[in-house]
Order: structure tokens, then sequence, then C-alpha cells
């Protein structure tokens, strides 16, 4: 049994046994009960905890937010984060936002960059799976500064742990309500902002998949690369409706919802199903509004408490180690909305 950087004489007040008991317990000697190898056991444990309260109350912990999204989502991830943070006592953490809304490898690499100059307690970022990233992301790694992507993933990276929605498992669900929910069969429109984003690739994979199976052949046509801005949004929607006069359903795993609405109001036409991610206050309002069918939600702070715990795991603060579990994701209707949400500006 290892001692976890406990002493002998420490364990055993824990445990409230002999010195040596405990250190029988710890060498693997015969003669040892198990309950009180049990008892031993316990009190580490408890010491870990404990230990780790310590290290936090007497050290300030720096984190950096880097995220490549359209403001209204990186604002909020922003203002979730820095929520969260300010709740984690008796640690104090601070974190340095790098926000962008354009999707570029090569400024989220030197943005990376400059954080391993410049030092840091951990890295959350959400940036396009591109070499030059990975490239980035192991440098931090190098400087032992650890990283954990938020959102979207990082194959072949050396980033600690992934915290957000199971992607794909969120586009699969998004087949299944447009199959259930629509009122033909015609061409359905799929939007994602960036063709180096995995987690909308994993996204478009999941939803394809499932509605190959649920309703073969239906056929399905992509915008990508609009960075899920309205400005670019808009005339890509609009040029697809041009081309596919049957198009009468949408799904949206990139954002610029309101953009796309614009672009059917201009043609005169509306989709029969329309399933958005995220409760930003654009999908809020075309929720409460009728537009939206579905939000496919995921508590983003909880998701930013995940990233910020796992960093600190990483770092040796907390006990245990980072491991990946993606969180499960929720289908909000215009009659479930999550009442925290009501009039907030936070996912």
């Amino acid at each position: 049994m290892p001692r976890r950087r406990h002493r002998v004489t420490d364990i055993a007040a824990q445990a409230g046994l002999s010195r040596a008991t405990v250190d029988r317990v710890l060498h693997g000697r015969e003669g040892v009960r198990p309950e009180t190898v049990a008892q031993v056991e316990r009190a580490i444990a408890e010491l870990d905890r404990q230990q780790g309260q310590v290290l936090l109350s007497t050290r300030a912990v720096l984190l950096d937010l880097v995220m490549q999204a359209p403001d209204r989502f990186a604002s909020q991830s922003r203002a979730a984060l820095e929520t969260e943070l300010a709740a984690m006592r008796p640690a104090v953490l601070r974190v340095r936002s790098h926000l962008a809304e354009r999707s570029d490898p090569q400024a989220a690499a030197q943005a990376l960059a400059k954080i391993a100059r410049r030092g840091s307690d951990g890295v959350i970022l959400k940036a396009p799976d591109h070499p030059l990233v990975v490239a980035a992301v192991a440098r931090l790694a190098e400087a032992d500064i650890p990283v954990v992507t938020f959102v979207t993933d990082l194959t072949d990276s050396r980033r600690v742990a992934y915290a957000g929605v199971d992607n794909r498992a969120a586009g699969a669900t998004a087949a299944y309500l447009v199959t259930r929910m629509s009122r033909g069969r015609g061409t359905v429109l799929v939007t994602t902002s960036s063709s180096f984003f995995l987690g909308e690739e994993e996204r478009e994979a999941g939803f394809r998949s499932t509605l190959a199976d649920l309703a073969p052949g239906r056929p399905v046509v992509t915008i990508t690369d609009t960075d899920g801005l309205d400005a670019t949004l808009l005339g890509a929607v609009a040029d697809a409706l041009d081309a596919h006069p049957d198009l009468d359903a949408v799904y949206s795993p990139g954002g610029g919802n309101a953009a796309t609405f614009a672009a059917f109001d201009a043609a005169g036409r509306r989709p029969s199903v329309y399933v958005a991610h995220d409760l930003d206050a654009d999908n809020r309002r075309l929720l409460r509004g009728g537009r939206l069918s579905a939000v496919l939600h995921h508590d983003l702070r909880a998701d930013l408490r995940r990233a910020s715990r796992l960093l600190l795991q990483a770092r040796g603060v907390l006990p245990g180690s980072p491991v990946s579990l993606p969180s499960a994701v929720q289908v909000v209707t215009p009659y479930n909305e999550p009442p925290g949400l009501l009039g907030s500006g936070t996912a």
C-alpha cells in the first residue's frame, strides 16, 4: 500500500491506531485483520482530501481560458468559469481569457505559445483540431502546464482530459428529433462553424449516421467554415435555400441561428423542424418564440467546473487523476427550459 505522501504518525493519528500497526499495514506484513487494513485505507483517503484543502488554501491558482468561438458563446463561457472559480473555496483561483471569434489554428497556437512563456497552472482550450494546435499543446505539456479541452477535443494530443458533452451522442439525438418532428422527408440543412472543430465534426457524423438508419435516403446538405458568424452564415444559408427548394429541416451544431432564420424569412419559408445547440441568449429567445423546435443543452457551468477540477488534479492540488467523462445532453423544448437560466445570460 503506497503512503501517498503522509507520515506514519499522521496516518496513525487519523486512524486511531498505533504507529506499529499502521507500519505493518503499509508494508503488507502478515497478521493484520482486513478491517484494520480498511481502517488505514480510510484514514489515508481522509488525509488526501484534507491535504487537497490545505494546498488549495495556501496558494493562488492561475488558469487560462483559450477559446475560438462566436462572442455569444465565448463570453458566456468566460462568465460561467469566473462564477465557478469564485465558488471554489478555500482556493484562490484567477482566470486569464484569450477569446477570438474566428477559427484560426495559427492564432490559437500563438496564444498557447505565449502562455507557455508566461507560465500557467493550466489551460482550458477550445480550438481547432489542427497540427499547429496539437504541437502547441505538446509544448505546454513539456513545460508542465496541463491542458483540458472543452466542447471540442484534439485527437492525438497531449491534453490531460476532455470536458464537455458527448458530441456524437448529441448528433444522434438531433437526428432522432428531426425524424420524429419533421412533417416531410425533404433535405436537411446542417450548419457547422468550422471543418477543423472535432466536436462539430463528431456531431455531424453522429447525426448523419443515425439519420441514415432512421430515414434512409433522406438528403443532407452541410454549410461549414462560416465561424458561426451571422454575416457569413446569412449568405450561405440563402444560397442553400435557392439550391434546395425542398429544404425543410435544420440541425445546427455550430450556432448562428438568428442569421439562419433571417435567411428563411427572406425566402418566405419556414423549416418544419429546427434543432440547435446551447441555451445562449439568442437561442432562448428563439425557443421561447416557438421558432426553435428543441435545443440540445448541457450545463455549461458544470462542464467548466469539471474542467477546472481536472486541471487541479493534473497539478496535484486535488487528489485523483484527470479522466475524461463527457456530460449528458438534455433536450430542452419551449416547455421545459431549466429554471436557473430564466432571464440569465449563461448557459
